[in-house]
């Protein structure tokens, strides 16, 4: 797949975004300006020394105490039986982050073993049940497979860890972010206009702020390639542009998809929000009736196209603001601009109160149009670690 963003493109995008757990290891790039988002271990309770070289037996030891395998269906015998699938997914990760693989960190053991290759278990699961639904003659669509998390959370390395792994394993892949599906700078210079004194529409971010035509444009012909030659160029937006309100990239940067493909990577921190009643918005926020009534048009243009869901739970929206105060903090002591504190502040209010409006729901009843059964929800605490659900 010609996806454009490399390793380094990650580091960049995140500043400290929860990738601490990696500044314990990188041997060729340069991570001057890479500062940690939160200080200290990536899990309170792991050492941050390189560990010893482990045995077989006692990474197997090690990968059993992870949160996540009772969640993903899978038993110490069945890590015993593909041991050696395990084995071959680290080492691949660790090649991706440049990491020794002899000389792990736990932190970046657990990040690892705990959480990538878990979480790529499930999804093969997933894919395997996706393919089973369809008779060996038809065209079989990739699997869409949704992210909901919450901005700063690592759900981005995440991503690029599961791609970089279809890949190495023989699997054509494509991710795509709500980010992507953004008004352009003239779009969003009408929606502030059409809604005046509404700070939550001021900027891009909340339902309102994407083209959904757009969206469903994009993720039907990502259906379609189911063959060898298909091809089509999913949008990209550029952040930076005007002075960091932002518009869609030229086409020209968009980058290549080739078919056939077998999942398709879809991440945003509003994934599966779905509407409240009026009077429940307007408790949280009167600004948010607006928004909500916006959100009514986000199931047919996003989430019905997804067919399994992760869902990554956070027990305080309020970590949004630390992360994103952290990452910031990152960047102006790596030289690069960043925004005050004031900013930050300014800026996650705008978000603060959909995650308290909708955030309860998707907890409790999972996404918008979400099979259970194909739902998996990850808990994590303030290192955006994976945690035993209480």
């Amino acid at each position: 797949m010609a996806e454009n963003r490399t390793l380094n493109h990650i580091i960049t995008e995140q500043q400290g975004s929860g990738s601490s757990w990696l500044q314990h290891g990188f041997n060729s790039v340069n991570t001057a300006g890479i500062n940690e988002y939160r200080r200290g271990p990536l899990h309170s309770v792991f050492p941050t020394k390189p560990a010893q070289v482990s045995s077989v037996q006692d990474l197997f030891e090690f990968i059993c105490s992870g949160p996540l395998l009772e969640k993903i269906g899978v038993t110490a015998e069945m890590v015993a039986e593909s041991i050696d699938k395990w084995l071959l997914y680290g080492r691949l990760l660790s090649q991706l982050f440049q990491l020794n693989e002899l000389y792990l960190t736990v932190p970046q053991k657990a990040r690892i073993y705990h959480y990538y290759i878990p979480v790529f278990l499930w999804c093969e699961d997933q894919i395997k049940q996706h393919r089973s639904t369809f008779k060996n003659e038809e065209d079989i669509p990739p699997l869409v497979v949704g992210f909901s998390a919450p901005q700063g959370c690592g759900k981005t390395t995440l991503v690029f860890a599961l791609d970089f792994l279809f890949q190495k394993t023989g699997r054509k892949s494509a991710t795509i972010s709500i980010d992507d599906f953004y008004l352009t700078a003239e779009g969003q210079a009408k929606l502030r206009e059409a809604n005046p004194g509404n700070a939550l529409l001021e900027f891009r971010g909340n339902a309102g702020s994407h083209d959904l035509p757009l969206s469903v444009e994009t993720l039907t012909a990502l259906s379609k390639l189911t063959r060898e030659g298909m091809k089509m160029k999913p949008p990209r937006y550029d952040k930076s542009a005007f002075s960091g309100r932002g518009d869609r990239a030229d086409p020209s940067t968009w980058p290549e998809v080739e078919g056939p493909l077998t999942v398709v990577l879809f991440e945003g921190w509003m994934l599966g929000f779905k509407p409240l009643p009026k009077e429940i918005v307007k408790a949280v926020d009167p600004q948010l009736e607006t928004v909500n009534k916006n959100l009514e048009g986000y199931y047919d243009a996003w989430d019905k196209f997804i067919k399994s869901w992760i869902v990554i739970k956070i027990k305080d929206p309020s970590c949004v603001y630390q992360w994103r105060l952290q990452a910031e903090i990152a960047m102006r002591e790596a030289g690069k601009p960043g925004m005050s504190d004031d900013e930050v502040r300014d800026f996650v209010s705008r978000y603060l109160p959909a995650y308290n409006a909708y955030l309860p729901t998707l907890y409790l009843e999972g996404p918008n149009g979400s099979d259970p059964k194909r739902l998996l929800t990850i808990e994590i605490d303030e290192g955006r670690n994976p945690i035993l659900a209480a």
